[in-house]
């Protein structure tokens, strides 16, 4: 293991997120009258924070009074809901606690809401993962793909740049990677085909988690 610290994005790499994630943007659509969302379609919005996933839900880039109510509502029915169906993928425990066995750090950087990412990491990775950092721009912290984040992990955990790398499933998390002068690992069990990710810039794709002890 080249590596000293180990950043992973959370849905999609860690988490499987997206039943959850479904639901609430499904409760959030009924509330206001819209369509609801297939699964597949709303894999395929998550990426970059949860209000352009409301935005992506409801096919308008207008921030109107029904974004506004749609994104309150999803906000409030996630935070109370966010683990019915939410599970580590396979493999996944059994990785970070080897990681912390030899001695790694392990940190969470994500898009997703900060206070839903602090209700995931306390209840699955209360161990393994020292802190973990979520969407937070009213306090000046840009999301991915800035590096904004990711930075402030590392300076957390005053760890050496050269020695970490970044883990995610997007092509957002290759940006980040690559924004932020770190390597980066994609993983291809999560939101994103390896096909998509090669096509992206992935350049070191995992398929299962506990191939990346041997990066």
């Amino acid at each position: 293991m080249t590596y000293d610290t180990y950043v992973f994005d959370l849905d999609g790499t860690l988490l499987d997120t997206l039943d959850d994630l479904t639901d609430a943007v499904n409760y959030a659509l009924t509330l206001t009258g819209k369509k609801t969302r297939t699964k597949d379609e709303v894999r395929s919005f998550i990426g970059n924070g949860i209000a352009k996933l409301i935005e992506r839900a409801l096919g308008s880039k207008e921030r109107d009074e029904t974004f506004d109510v749609t994104f309150k509502a999803f906000k409030e029915f996630y935070n109370q809901n966010s683990k019915n169906k939410t599970k580590p993928y396979d493999g996944i425990e059994e990785l970070l606690e080897r990681l912390n066995k030899a001695g790694k750090t392990c940190a969470i950087v994500s898009n997703k809401a900060d206070g839903a990412v602090q209700i995931l990491h306390r209840h699955f990775f209360p161990k393994t993962i020292k802190i973990a950092v979520g969407e937070n721009e009213e306090m000046g912290i840009k999301r991915k793909p800035c590096p904004d984040s990711l930075f402030a992990v590392i300076k957390r955990l005053n760890a050496d740049p050269k020695k970490t790398v970044y883990i995610g499933d997007s092509e957002v998390d290759i940006q980040t990677a690559k924004n932020a002068s770190l390597p980066c690992i994609s993983v291809a069990w999560g939101f994103k085909s390896e096909t998509f990710l090669r096509e992206n810039g992935a350049e070191k794709i995992v398929t299962c988690p506990l191939e990346i002890l041997d990066i």
